[in-house]
């Protein structure tokens, strides 16, 4: 494939920063060279985003700064204000960095069930956590969210990343422009699953924009019961007002075991300590590039799976390489 010139970047609104928040974004793009061995042809490319290389340890850097400074170039957001917002974690972490950064308090809505490494975290940010039903998601987060602010709308800054455009337009001006940059244009697929589903609108509005025979395929979980954190299973959720199904070339349901297993081997065989979302973003990929005969398949993985290891049905007892005791 010839790569065509690359285009003049969008600039990401944090450009103008110093200091850490300044390291979020540019995160490195690097190709899978064993998972897909014997299923894809040598002629597709399978490519990963590791977002856990921004400073918060997650792709929800790029949003939540870009909402904080939306905020405050709106006059929402002043010294000393506390932001409100439902997360199942990721998002959260990332705005208790900010938060800590630019002067804030933060206030979140949490599933109780979220883990304790992202409990601790939050917890070292000074973040005050409210916990929600378990059984609800984060459906339920959102709920209390909104009842909150409803409640006592002059307490809070309520940010509202399911509906806030500064959430795509993060992936739109930086995601986007640089796998254009870092593929030389010759990308021809992007997968990404789906949460609030900032990462799939606001990149696959960037990509089209430069290339429309780039396809782009959705991934969310194959049924409303499902094992893959973080991830939102259309149909049956709160939809995101971000969220824009006409993008999707291709919408894919990932099967919670073969995206966890897909999450160990990434480790295993790849050496990425992936997060649990992860698996279902490289079953996409690899569900993408076995039908093609050649392409470049780029995903991104969220996050870390430093963030999962006490989630022992994903890495502990049960698995090979195990050597603790019961």
């Amino acid at each position: 494939m010839s790569a065509p010139t690359d285009p003049p970047r969008t600039i990401p609104p944090w450009a103008h920063l110093d200091g850490l928040l300044a390291r979020v974004g540019d995160t490195p793009l690097v190709r899978l060279r064993k998972l897909p061995q014997g299923i894809v042809s040598p002629d597709v490319e399978v490519w990963v985003k590791l977002e856990a290389f921004n400073p918060g340890g997650s792709v929800k850097d790029r949003a939540a700064l870009s909402m904080v400074l939306d905020a405050e170039a709106r006059g929402l957001l002043k010294p000393g204000a506390t932001i409100l917002d439902a997360s199942s974690g990721n998002t959260g972490i990332a705005y208790g960095m900010i938060a800590a950064v630019r002067g804030y308090q933060l206030t979140l809505c949490l599933p109780a069930n979220a883990n304790e490494e992202r409990k601790a975290t939050l917890g070292a940010y000074g973040v005050e956590i409210v916990e929600t039903d378990p059984l609800e998601g984060s459906d339920g987060a959102i709920r209390e969210a909104r009842a909150r602010k409803a409640a006592e709308p002059d307490r809070y800054v309520y940010l509202d990343q399911y509906n806030n455009p500064a959430n795509w337009r993060a992936h739109f001006e930086s995601t986007g422009p640089e796998i254009w940059r870092d593929t030389h244009g010759r990308v021809t697929h992007w997968v990404s699953t789906l949460g609030t589903s900032g990462t799939f609108t606001g990149t696959s509005r960037f990509l089209k924009s430069k290339n429309p025979q780039i396809t782009c395929v959705s991934v969310q979980p194959d049924s409303p019961f499902h094992g893959l954190e973080g991830l939102k299973h259309m149909e049956t959720a709160i939809v995101p007002g971000i969220y824009d199904p006409g993008l999707a070339d291709l919408d894919l349901g990932a099967p919670t075991e073969e995206s966890l297993e897909l999450t160990r081997r990434l480790a295993r065989e790849e050496g990425i300590l992936a997060g649990i979302s992860c698996g279902a973003a490289v079953w996409g990929a690899l569900e993408v590039a076995r039908g093609l005969e050649r392409g470049v398949v780029v995903t991104l993985l969220p996050d870390s799976g430093e963030r999962y290891l006490s989630e022992t049905h994903v890495f502990g007892r049960g698995h090979r390489g195990y050597r603790g005791h019961p």
